[in-house]
């Protein structure tokens, strides 16, 4: 099971706009990936809602997907709660993860997925190492949220069929 996670908790950001897009891209490759958001998760503490969210999606999930703003140079404390406040042994230990780096500046959030990779790799994630970084993220999505730069989309597909490769992922089944 793949899950894309957009990694703020703000609303109607570009990060969450570029994980539909992933999820969007990955259907047409024939893979399903659901989409988790922190945007309306109480992380400060392990409550039933989040031990619901541990139990449904992060632990059946085997490949992860992180779309990570850039904030203050690193990436956002409400993703890192999301490590903090799980049961990182049993949730998040020796499985795949992709990122991409989400900003509005020019490096695409580099220095944060660098430092999102060290604490994924802290807690036994596998990173694939093609992390992409989306720079000048709001001139390549429009109003309705759809990449309309043909070289970001080039970029993703690359990234996403090597990371298809990488972590034998097959097809699932369409429910349609």
């Amino acid at each position: 099971m793949i899950t894309i996670i957009s990694g703020t908790h703000r609303k109607h950001s570009n990060t969450s706009k570029i994980a539909r897009e992933y999820q969007l891209i990955l259907q047409e490759k024939g893979i399903e990936a659901g989409l988790l958001s922190l945007e309306d998760l109480d992380l400060l503490q392990y409550n039933s809602a989040f031990e619901t969210i541990e139990n449904e999606i992060l632990m059946p999930t085997s490949h992860f997907i992180i779309i990570s703003p850039e904030y203050n140079g690193s990436f956002p404390g409400v993703l890192k709660m999301l490590f903090d406040t799980s049961r990182s042994h049993e949730i998040w230990f020796h499985k795949k993860a992709l990122l991409t780096g989400v900003a509005t500046g020019r490096a695409g959030n580099l220095r944060g997925m660098d430092h999102l990779a060290d604490v994924l790799n802290y807690v036994k994630i596998t990173v694939h190492p093609n992390k992409l970084p989306i720079s000048a993220v709001n001139s390549v999505v429009n109003s309705d949220g759809k990449i309309i730069d043909n070289n970001t989309l080039k970029a993703i597909n690359q990234q996403l069929d090597e990371f298809i490769l990488w972590a034998s992922l097959q097809p699932q089944p369409s429910n349609h």
